[in-house]
């Protein structure tokens, strides 16, 4: 978080500069002051407080300490830690859970729940009129989408998730207004994806990518919910990126099942929950 605001300094108005200054210069007292101690300090209006930590990407000054405030708290494990192949048993499994803990709580600070809600907003308007939900998604993040789709089935959304290129193409070129597409992506930059992003925005469908920033994919689509993490593909199989895709999926199934409603979801997964019991030993 502080990394990327010290980057978006000179893109930003002289007032904000100076908010952001005093945020990099003493990040936890920003975390704690009120805003109109921190304009004072800033030498700024508190509008223009609450203004820069919107262009940080943050729904206003309580989201931005928030997340601040779990940036700069002690005992985060930030590092990564990559498994060597002298490891013991109990080194990997510290490593790996660590490099986990740690994409996620950084997911947790760094991410914009502006994006996460208008993902959300897209999909509760598809939902209400009826129009196709899909998911795609290649190798892991084939998994991924296949879990999604899952996740919403349950909420009696009527959801659909392809892995295969072919099917990806074929079906996006069936999508159009009204409909909306997530596209999950570790690297971002799938061909087979990419392409079917470009076809389904050709045809008027909401394109929504779960992928890394500064990937072709992060700006194929109408909405990106970046999944940025710190994991070596040299050292082994991609695991923490895929657990984080299946994070943001929950965050935004969990969302789009607030927006439904209980009185419409409750009694729906009570009926299903009743009806597998017989699917299990007593």
């Amino acid at each position: 978080m502080l990394d990327r605001i010290k980057a978006s300094l000179p893109s930003l108005a002289p007032a904000e500069q100076r908010v952001g200054k005093l945020v990099l210069s003493d990040p936890r007292s920003f975390a704690s002051l009120p805003v109109s101690e921190l304009a004072e300090r800033a030498h700024v209006s508190k509008p223009t407080v609450v203004r820069f930590c919107r262009s940080m990407g943050y729904d206003g000054l309580s989201d931005f300490k928030l997340k601040l405030a779990g940036t700069v708290s002690e005992g985060v494990p930030f590092i990564h830690r990559s498994v060597d192949v002298d490891d013991k048993v109990s080194d990997v499994l510290v490593k790996v859970i660590d490099n986990t803990v740690a994409a996620f709580l950084k997911y947790r600070n760094d991410a914009s729940t502006h994006s996460i809600e208008k993902a959300v907003d897209a999909l509760v308007a598809t939902y209400s009129k009826r129009g196709r939900i899909e998911f795609f998604g290649a190798g892991n993040s084939g998994i991924v989408a296949q879990d999604a789709q899952h996740k919403f089935f349950r909420l009696g959304i009527n959801a659909i998730a392809y892995s295969d290129g072919h099917m990806q193409v074929m079906s996006a070129s069936l999508l159009g207004p009204g409909d909306c597409v997530v596209i999950i992506s570790n690297s971002g930059r799938t061909r087979d994806l990419m392409d079917a992003a470009d076809i389904a925005r050709k045809h008027g469908a909401t394109v929504i990518t779960v992928t890394a920033s500064g990937s072709p994919l992060a700006t194929a689509g109408h909405i990106h919910l970046a999944a940025d993490h710190p994991e070596g593909y040299d050292r082994y199989s991609p695991m923490t990126s895929r657990l984080m895709h299946l994070m943001v999926i929950d965050v935004v199934a969990t969302c789009l099942a607030l927006r439904i409603g209980g009185s419409k979801l409750q009694p729906l997964l009570r009926e299903m929950k009743n009806n597998l019991r017989s699917k299990r030993y007593a």
